[in-house]
């Protein structure tokens, strides 16, 4: 059996507004309702919040960022997907095409996290060709940024992987970061290499 390379992810329209991503290993779902249990497992880890908001997240916040959530999906067509494993359909991480900064006056931004079980298994970069794939193919992003704090090494790597730049420290989120970005010419190059 053939399989789509993961720089070709497969879309399913779930409607207009809302697309679910796959590649070999993950379905890519718009945040809703029945994530709930799996971001809250995720994003209560403080190793998992650590470069985020230094915080784990209680079950409040998590219920409000997918509402938030579903909301910007229904205003922009994009925002926040769940990361679900396709053999077990557990979630093990989550990853975003958003404004940066979350001002429509910006670029978009990509962005990831995932359950720490997970971390080193190539899956933050299979998710993140995939996201960025469908940014640049269906909404024809000019630029995509992602941004992470100076000491995620992790993430930096994955972006370099991802064929991004580093561009310097930039104030994000209140916060320093390290600001990484990738055009849409510089990635369609890349595809046809």
């Amino acid at each position: 059996m053939s399989r789509r390379p993961v720089s070709q992810p497969a879309f399913f329209y779930v409607n207009e507004t809302m697309t679910v991503l796959t590649t070999e290993r993950l379905r890519l779902e718009p945040f809703d309702d029945h994530h709930f249990d799996g971001l809250q497992a995720m994003n209560r880890l403080p190793e998992v919040m650590r470069y985020l908001s230094g915080q784990p997240e209680t079950p409040e916040q998590t219920r409000a960022g997918i509402e938030l959530v579903k909301g910007r999906w229904a205003q922009y067509g994009f925002s926040w997907w769940a990361f679900v494993e396709q053999d077990t359909g557990r979630v093990v991480g989550a990853g975003c095409i958003q404004y940066l900064g979350r001002d429509p006056a910006n670029p978009h931004e990509i962005g990831w996290r995932l359950v720490p079980d997970k971390w080193g298994q190539g899956l933050a970069l299979e998710a993140a060709r995939a996201m960025a794939a469908w940014a640049f193919d269906t909404l024809e992003a000019q630029l995509l940024v992602a941004v992470c704090k100076p000491d995620n090494r992790d993430s930096a790597k994955v972006m370099a992987r991802l064929g991004m730049r580093y561009r310097g420290e930039e104030s994000w989120y209140g916060s320093p970061h390290a600001a990484w970005e990738i055009t849409r010419a510089q990635w369609l190059a890349r595809q046809s290499a």
